[in-house]
């Protein structure tokens, strides 16, 4: 039976609106390049990354660090070698060294981070690593110091409880072989916590996968993470 004109157009509509309520799309890279395995990572992220693959930087999220409630998912596909020393640059977004967003307005508040990748074989499929417990974290800037910076009405970077606690990295942190064995082992934390929208739901994430960050997803805004792919 044909379906009436109305009845198509109210279809399209409403499917139209059911992506819209599942997020942004997943923005999807494909980098030229040298290596013997092509592979494909996909990263969500509250707020911002950039990765390294080998210690050369490879790719940074698509939309810039400064832009408001930036949650986007990334699909990047590239050539390279094995093993693979994958390093992550992480960021929740901040005003400034405080570690606040919205100064100034009823909304100024301690924002919240949170991120998830794998990676795939490209030409197989097969899983090759995902961010768990076994990468190594390092919390770079802690900020504010306490949440009562959050309630003060000309929060001042620097001073008394909007103090912030930086940890000074060596620049090599990238590269294969840096020595991270003094650094923490990831902290795991719940999708119940993290509250991750706005593209995540886009991909099939292994069930392996798990959403990693510092200790505090409130107070760690900078992280560094890595790990090494061997096969």
């Amino acid at each position: 039976m044909r379906k009436p004109a109305l009845f198509i157009a109210f279809c399209l509509v409403s499917g139209t609106a059911a992506l819209a309520q599942r997020g942004p799309m997943v923005n999807e890279t494909v980098l030229k390049g040298a290596g013997a395995v092509t592979v494909t990572a996909e990263i969500w992220v509250d707020n911002w990354f950039q990765l390294h693959v080998n210690g050369k930087p490879l790719i940074q999220d698509s939309v810039p660090y400064a832009t408001e409630r930036s949650f986007n998912a990334e699909r990047v596909t590239f050539r390279t070698d094995l093993p693979m020393t994958v390093a992550f640059e992480f960021r929740d977004f901040m005003q400034n060294d405080t570690g606040l967003e919205y100064i100034g307005s009823r909304r100024q508040q301690v924002g919240d981070g949170g991120a998830i990748a794998q990676f795939r074989n490209a030409a197989t499929g097969k899983l090759m690593g995902v961010t768990d417990a076994e990468w190594r974290c390092q919390v770079v800037h802690h900020a504010p110091v306490s949440d009562q910076c959050a309630k003060m009405s000309n929060p001042k970077a620097g001073v008394g409880t909007c103090a912030s606690r930086v940890t000074k990295i060596s620049p090599d942190w990238t590269r294969p072989g840096f020595d991270d064995r003094a650094w923490p082992a990831a902290t795991i934390h719940s999708a119940r916590s993290v509250g991750p929208k706005d593209g995540y739901d886009r991909i099939d994430w292994d069930r392996s996968a798990e959403l990693i960050w510092g200790p505090d997803l409130r107070l760690d805004n900078i992280v560094y993470c890595r790990t090494t792919i061997t096969k």
